[in-house]
């Protein structure tokens, strides 16, 4: 049998790094669950780390991950994977923690219905004091539902857990006609569209609902009782 690719070089480190920032870790914290040195945790990080597997399982439980996910294993295969898990259960989220969830900024996908039926698109987004904003192509499906309404989901799936969490806003959407205020805005967002150039047509999307829901499992990491 085959063995599976290895990971580019230093994809472990940035792995590490992405994820720690995600929980909002500090090297010495990540060095404290995993009982290492912090230097080590910074090593990792920052240099071409091939660490051993026992390494490997501290470190992931420190981050709470799987080995598969910091090595880059799962990168092409799609989530959910796993099988149900028993003792789980389904919660509503409130507003607050669904805010607290879509962050700053981050990658999800919006719903809007065209002529030919509904479609859902990728898109990085940028959270804006209660609203979200997108940047699109100034002829693309999300610019021409400008003045309509839309669903704009994000998620997080836990493989290893068979557990995660969505936030769905749904609400209309609008264009940023003045082209100062667009450029300020795209100027101080996170990141540039992933789907590269050409997309400067900003988008507000002001939702009128806001819902989520979290599957917990017992005994899982990060869920109590």
């Amino acid at each position: 049998m085959a063995r599976p690719p290895h990971p580019p070089r230093g994809d472990i480190g940035r792995r590490v790094a992405a994820r720690r920032l995600q929980l909002g870790l500090s090297r010495q914290d990540v060095a404290v669950r995993a009982g290492a040195a912090p230097g080590y945790i910074q090593y990792v990080e920052e240099q071409d780390a091939t660490p051993g597997i026992g390494f490997l399982l501290r470190l992931a439980d420190a981050l709470e991950t799987t080995v598969r996910e910091l090595t880059g294993g799962t990168v092409d295969l799609p989530s959910g994977l796993g099988q149900a898990a028993r003792e789980a259960r389904m919660v509503e989220l409130d507003g607050t923690e669904c805010w607290a969830l879509l962050g700053d900024h981050g990658v999800g996908r919006v719903a809007l219905t065209q002529d030919d039926g509904p479609v859902v698109l990728p898109v990085n987004y940028q959270v804006l004091d209660g609203e979200v904003m997108f940047s699109t192509g100034e002829s693309s499906p999300l610019a021409g539902a400008a003045d309509t309404e839309i669903a704009f989901e994000t998620d997080h799936i836990d493989d290893a857990f068979s557990k995660g969490w969505s936030v769905l806003l749904v609400g209309p959407v609008r264009v940023v006609e003045d082209e100062e205020t667009a450029r300020r805005l795209r100027e101080t967002a996170y990141s540039t569209p992933w789907a590269g150039e050409g997309r400067d047509h900003v988008m507000i999307l002001a939702p009128r609902k806001v819902t989520g829901r979290r599957i917990i499992v017992k005994g899982a990491p990060g869920d109590a009782g």
